[in-house]
């Protein structure tokens, strides 16, 4: 699985209509709805908003009133086929006068997506975690140092000492491995 780590822009014109792509990186569904929102308001004079999105296990599409499956099933498909995963496109489209037919829209949305892939950097997936350790206060200085790479998200300061940092999965320092408490997907 795969996922990229910057957005992107492109556009295109096809029979006068344009096709304005962007693509997301994006955490989870409520971020995608989001970005989706935002969009309609820049471009607010725009004819459609097709957009597909692939998060966790949760797959959407719409074809905002293009005939059915000519454009968020394209721009899904073009998501799988490149095994991405917390990826979001939309691809916004000023009605240029010309009809496509449902062809032309498959070709013109599967395009659009394409293209503003080949603006992203695709990496590998990788999940991220948010790890919880306890330790005793005579070890500050060693798990700082050993963490000085991470990002500490919480410090608790008590009978002993709690933080929590984010790290990938399976990609945790060793040295702390005895002091974890818990361990959740974030």
């Amino acid at each position: 699985m795969k996922t990229i780590d910057n957005n992107s822009l492109n556009e295109i014109t096809i029979n006068k209509s344009k096709f304005i792509t962007y693509v997301f990186k994006i955490n989870n569904e409520v971020m995608a709805k989001n970005i989706i929102s935002e969009l309609k308001v820049k471009h607010k004079g725009a004819t459609h908003y097709c957009y597909a999105y692939i998060t966790g296990n949760i797959k959407r599409m719409s074809d905002d009133g293009e005939p059915s499956h000519t454009a968020g099933m394209p721009i899904l498909s073009v998501l799988e086929n490149n095994d991405l995963n917390n990826v979001l496109i939309v691809v916004i489209r000023y009605f240029g006068g010309i009809k496509l037919g449902t062809g032309g829209l498959v070709k013109a949305y599967t395009n659009s997506a394409n293209e503003v892939l080949k603006k992203c950097n695709i990496i590998p997936y990788k999940k991220n975690y948010s790890l919880r350790i306890e330790f005793p206060y005579d070890k500050i200085k060693e798990v700082n140092y050993v963490l000085k790479d991470y990002k500490i998200t919480y410090k608790e300061f008590d009978n002993s000492v709690i933080y929590e940092f984010i790290c990938e999965e399976n990609n945790y320092p060793e040295k702390l491995e005895g002091l974890i408490t818990s361990k959740k997907k974030v």
